[in-house]
């Protein structure tokens, strides 16, 4: 639970044990009253341009996704940029001070597929286990909408092979999440509480079996002083150009597109 910016200890246990966890009430209704048409028209105009925003993979069967909204206007920066998320992140990670890697606003549309098992570090060239996305459904979330499912655990083991979106690797990961016999998390969940997870652990999403459109933003944080790692792959490689414009492996993760957000 939070509550003035602060998480308890237990959640905080849970999240380094298991490489997730939900805190409830991060937003308030009323805030997410005011998130939802901003970043719903950031979706919008991003989509009628057609703009695959520096992407080298193509999810548009999965989701609408728009990165970086807040880039587009002042209100998306706002929500962002918002100190309880920011906090919130630092306190799971135990670190002092978070930077922003990226957000993502992801709309899932009715009868859209699952989104495979996958791991958010083969994405990110940073020289750090110390990274954290937050998940946070912007209208409740029930199990017919597809919501996250986590493989507990799966942070502490070295996964073989891809770990890339992907229907394969999705199939290869499922044997692998059984075999090691992780417990799987998953479950509804409310506007305005909001998921965190470690970019080791592996995780996927349910397809969208209702009638709604799943709307969801996220925001990936790391710890503030992480370098620049040499890219491992061509994902990478692109990150590192589209989010780290201008820094080199080696040298601090602290390009203009990656403010600090705590303190």
């Amino acid at each position: 639970m939070i509550s003035g910016g602060m998480i308890d200890q237990l959640t905080v246990e849970r999240f380094r044990a298991d490489g997730h966890a939900v805190v409830h009430g991060l937003a308030s209704r009323g805030d997410i009253d005011g998130y939802r048409p901003v970043i719903e028209r950031a979706v919008r105009e991003v989509a009628q341009r057609n703009d695959p925003q520096g992407r080298i993979d193509d999810y548009s069967r999965l989701f609408t996704q728009v990165t970086n909204i807040w880039r587009l206007d002042e209100g998306a920066r706002r929500i962002v940029f918002a100190r309880p998320f920011a906090v919130a992140a630092a306190r799971l990670l135990g670190v002092p001070s978070v930077r922003l890697y990226h957000d993502q606003a992801l709309f899932k549309p009715a009868g859209a597929a699952r989104t495979p098992w996958h791991q958010d570090r083969y994405y990110w060239p940073l020289d750090t286990d110390l990274t954290v996305t937050m998940w946070l459904p912007l209208l409740d979330v029930t199990e017919e909408m597809g919501p996250m499912i986590f493989a507990s655990g799966s942070h502490r083991v070295k996964v073989p092979g891809d770990v890339a979106i992907s229907e394969g690797t999705d199939q290869r990961l499922a044997r692998f999440v059984e075999a090691q016999r992780f417990p799987i998390i998953t479950g509804p969940i409310s506007a305005g509480d909001a998921t965190f997870h470690l970019g080791g652990t592996l995780h996927s999403a349910g397809a969208n079996r209702s009638d709604r459109t799943r709307e969801v933003l996220t925001v990936i944080y790391y710890a503030a002083g992480t370098r620049v790692a040499v890219p491992a792959n061509d994902n990478q490689r692109v990150d590192s150009e589209v989010f780290l414009p201008g820094v080199k492996p080696g040298e601090e993760a602290a390009s203009e597109m990656n403010p600090v957000l705590y303190p």
